[in-house]
């Protein structure tokens, strides 16, 4: 049991799962997507638009692969999408 909680220490200490490095694709047909690359076309996208980054409060994201598009909502007032 001792050895348990030291190593559950130790986990929550250093991060574990929470603060591991993780990397998401996306994959529908023959089209990969990583996360990341979506955030970042999503700011772009939302950035043209005159928002400035410190603006960014909340960002909902829904994928439509089926659609080939990424559709996102900031802030609760600000639509779009980009391209899957």
């Amino acid at each position: 049991m001792a050895r348990k909680s030291s190593v559950e220490r130790a986990n929550q200490m250093t991060g574990g799962f929470a603060t591991a490095r993780k990397n998401i694709i996306i994959q529908f047909g023959n089209k990969d997507r990583n996360t990341e690359d979506i955030l970042k076309q999503i700011k772009e996208d939302v950035l043209s638009r005159g928002l400035s980054d410190s603006d960014f409060e909340n960002v909902d994201i829904y994928v439509k692969p089926e659609e080939h598009k990424v559709f996102y909502v900031v802030n609760g007032n600000i639509n779009g999408s980009i391209d899957f």
